[in-house]
């Protein structure tokens, strides 16, 4: 049985962002419809719309807090080796992937998210002074991950 996740949440696009790409991907239908049948350029266009929905999907991560250790996307680190987790406003989180960012972080972005939570990391052997992650709760993410290192530690 997997372990109860303290936290999770899915970095779902917003509906503006499912609009735009389905507006612009329906442009495919007037331009297969003047070389092949108009049936074959519904199929065609319908499929585009399909593949890019799956796409889409794919590129909205999870973050979750489960089974001692932080999962951003496809990324993993032990609670074990975090200091505490700050967690980021739309202005402070601009500025870290902005101007201020550090390329030797790990860094889960998402355009649609504007707030994070940055966490320290403290292993000796890892090049990686800290983890950004794309947040809509930052506060509760940063409490969630600071109270479950400390139950961990205790």
């Amino acid at each position: 049985m997997p372990p109860t996740s303290a936290y999770q949440e899915r970095l779902s696009a917003p509906p503006t962002v499912w609009l735009a790409c389905a507006v612009v991907l329906l442009g495919i239908l007037p331009v297969t419809v003047a070389v092949m049948p108009l049936a074959a350029a519904g199929a065609v266009t319908v499929v585009v719309l399909v593949l890019a929905a799956l796409a889409l999907r794919r590129w909205e991560p999870e973050v979750v807090v489960a089974g001692g250790e932080l999962r951003a996307g496809r990324a993993r680190i032990p609670l074990a080796l975090i200091g505490p987790a700050e967690p980021l406003d739309a202005a402070r989180a601009a500025l870290l992937r902005g101007p201020g960012i550090e390329p030797r972080a790990f860094h889960l972005l998402r355009p649609w998210t504007t707030t994070a939570v940055l966490v320290p990391v403290l292993d000796p052997e890892d090049p990686t002074p800290y983890w950004y992650v794309s947040t809509r709760r930052p506060e509760r993410l940063a409490e969630v991950l600071d109270g479950v290192r400390a139950a961990h530690e205790g």
